[in-house]
């Protein structure tokens, strides 16, 4: 009987250690397989964290969209399992691919940074090299066209006190420069001779008739339908060209200093016309003509062909390099 008793108790130990074993098999199965979902989650939010973050540097490098993207830079991984081995698991493999992501995603932030700094730097540059330029070209505009009922000589203005109006004036001719009413004999005949446009564009019509006057010489006349269009009609495109007409009819006439003013005039106050180029080349010409030094000359040069030198004609850089070696411009 004892043994008996013995081998019952003996026995039933046996089938509680069993039961133990197998309990503790199925804890740690579920602590297994706990632990691989919680390890997938983190990678599926990690992935989701990296496309919100992807969409926002594709947002700073194509602001436009058009569809356009950035090419990954992860070269295809060559296999180089050997047979029979077994391989990792798919969730390393893509835990490590989404660390390669996360490490390119950080580089390409970093230069999308450094472009937005380069970027603001040549803004800075810009905005300095602008207001220095303005301060330069300032020193061209001392001299000053005569108001109405100023006596010339030459290039010479004697010019009466006259209280400036509130909006610009224009720049007047020189009133021993001024044509006549009714002008008489030769002049009259050379006068009748320029026919008038009448293209039903007033501003077109005085650029064009003062253009003809140009051509024939008769300089008081053709100031006079230039600063018609100036002044009428400053947005009008033709504005730009009959201020440079202005300028260039003094110079012809023999007053560099009037012509000065007036090319400076048109590309101070016009840059984006399509004779401010021109206003400059010939700027430099007035320049020359009234003695100024070489480094003011050369100034005009040097800022003619920085703003326009993709504009200017095959004969205007002939001119420019004749003119800075006359100079001995650096």
């Amino acid at each position: 009987m004892t043994l008996n008793l013995k081998f019952s108790f003996s026995e039933s130990t046996g089938g509680c250690d069993l039961m133990r074993i197998m309990m503790a098999a199925a804890v740690a199965a579920v602590a297994l397989g706990t632990g691989g979902v919680a390890q997938a989650q983190t990678v599926e939010v990690r992935v989701d964290k990296l496309e919100r973050e992807m969409r926002a540097v594709q947002r700073k490098v194509f602001p436009g969209g058009a569809g356009q993207t950035v090419e990954p830079q992860i070269t295809p991984e060559v296999n180089t399992v050997v047979p029979g081995v077994p391989a990792s698991s798919p969730l390393a493999d893509l835990t490590q691919r989404v660390s390669s992501l996360e490490g390119q995603l950080a580089t390409l932030t970093g230069q999308v940074e450094q472009s937005q700094y380069r970027l603001r730097q040549l803004e800075d540059a810009f905005n300095a090299y602008k207001a220095a330029t303005d301060a330069r070209m300032k020193g061209f505009e001392a001299p000053r066209a005569p108001a109405p009922g100023a006596a010339v000589t030459g290039d010479t203005a004697e010019v009466d006190p006259a209280p400036e109006t509130a909006s610009r004036p224009a720049p007047a001719r020189p009133a021993a420069d001024k044509p006549a009413a009714k002008p008489t004999g030769a002049r009259a005949q050379q006068l009748a001779a320029v026919a008038k446009p009448s293209s039903g564009d007033p501003a077109e019509d005085a650029y064009t008739y003062g253009y003809r006057l140009w051509q024939a010489k008769l300089y008081p006349e053709a100031r006079a339908q230039f600063e018609t269009v100036v002044n009428k009609y400053p947005q009008h495109r033709r504005a730009s060209y009959s201020q440079n007409l202005l300028g260039r009819s003094y110079l012809d006439a023999g007053a560099p200093s009037l012509a000065a003013v007036a090319f400076y005039e048109n590309y101070k106050k016009n840059p984006n016309g399509e004779r401010a180029p021109d206003s400059l080349y010939y700027l430099a010409d007035a320049l020359t003509k009234l003695k100024k030094p070489s480094s003011e000359v050369c100034k005009v040069y040097n800022e003619l062909s920085q703003l326009y030198g993709d504009r200017l004609s095959a004969e205007m850089k002939a001119g420019v390099a004749e003119g800075r070696a006359t100079n001995k411009c650096k």
